[in-house]
């Protein structure tokens, strides 16, 4: 959702250079490499410890958006370099689409939901979440009208649709509110307090601490793993004319890449992602099990709920979404200028 395609570029770089092309590390162990949105940098680092010291498998991470890592996939699809894939709908949907994901199989996604897995079998949710917003203690924005306040020229920010996963969910969520030209009409009057085009959804969250922004977008597990840790803005959800406040849901999806190098290990780490241990901890990182069975107990868990309380969640047809999905970004440029 949030890095820049440099920094990737720059990551993926030193990890081509570690892992010398064979699945082999410094040490001589095998490894998987996973290609994955940021936001879970911290929880990896826990999860991919464990992984190590329960299959001896290293775990090589390379971070960026949503829209970045699915594109790399993508590029790479005559010299595949990622073994497993995780990101935001609509990317999953599109790179399954183009046939560079393989259905597996990880013990225990039979317990995800119908809704948010493949049927064919190609991603899997892994960790539920939500698109939110989040604002400056200077600012008490409560409704979309409230972000066309002048007062927020230059500060208010947002992540741009098509190249992060939480920027598209906001055209998503407008389109529901407003309906599509609605959603086109508001975005082209918001344009005027936007502090200008943005790739990482996450670098605005220290902005909004330091009162540089006032407002921005975000997502919940993200937003709250960032408030446990150093503070200094809080969740909203804008409210409709109407009053009601809405969001839906926009899980973390995995899925094992086409031509994977390293397919057994890529699995491996799939199923133990899927395990019932390990998605109990999804709280941990303030996100919520994808499996049904598994529910998450604790003080995090509790504060999801009460961010989540009193507000409307639906569900988009990703497959829908997808199949307007270019349409709607040209739409968006135009509406914005850009």
């Amino acid at each position: 959702m949030r890095k820049t395609i440099a920094v990737l570029a720059v990551a993926l770089t030193g990890l081509l250079a570690a892992c010398g092309g064979t699945g082999a590390g410094a040490s001589g162990g095998k490894t998987v490499t996973v290609y994955t949105v940021d936001g879970l940098e911290d929880w990896y680092t826990a999860r991919f410890a464990e992984f190590k010291q329960q299959t001896g498998i290293t775990v090589e991470a390379v971070t960026a958006g949503s829209g970045e890592v699915a594109s790399r996939v993508e590029k790479e699809k005559a010299n595949t370099k990622a073994d497993v894939l995780v990101t935001l709908p609509p990317f999953i949907q599109r790179v399954a689409g183009q046939g560079l994901l393989q259905a597996s199989a990880p013990a225990g996604a039979d317990q995800v939901p119908a809704a948010q897995k493949d049927p064919q079998g190609r991603y899997f949710a892994m960790m539920n979440n939500y698109l939110s917003f989040i604002h400056n203690p200077g600012a008490t924005p409560k409704t979309w009208d409230d972000l066309l306040d002048p007062k927020l020229k230059g500060k208010f920010q947002y992540s741009t649709p098509g190249e992060a996963g939480d920027g598209t969910a906001v055209l998503l969520q407008l389109q529901h509110v407003l309906g599509e030209q609605g959603a086109l009409d508001y975005l082209g009057k918001l344009e005027a307090n936007n502090a200008g085009p943005s790739s990482s959804t996450g670098k605005l969250q220290p902005k909004v601490a330091k009162g540089e922004l006032l407002v921005a977008n975000g997502d919940v597990q993200m937003n709250l793993a960032e408030i446990a840790k150093s503070g200094g803005f809080d969740v909203f959800f804008p409210a409709d004319a109407q009053g009601k406040r809405s969001t839906f849901a926009l899980p973390y999806y995995a899925g094992l890449v086409t031509g994977a190098p390293h397919a057994d290990e890529g699995k491996k780490l799939l199923d133990f992602l899927f395990s019932p241990e390990v998605q109990a901890r999804t709280s941990d990182a303030f996100g919520i099990p994808a499996r049904a069975d598994v529910t998450a107990t604790g003080a995090n868990a509790d504060k999801i709920k009460a961010a989540l309380q009193g507000v409307d969640v639906w569900n988009p047809d990703w497959t829908a979404v997808l199949a307007k999905l270019d349409a709607d970004l040209a739409a968006y440029k135009k509406a914005v200028g850009r």
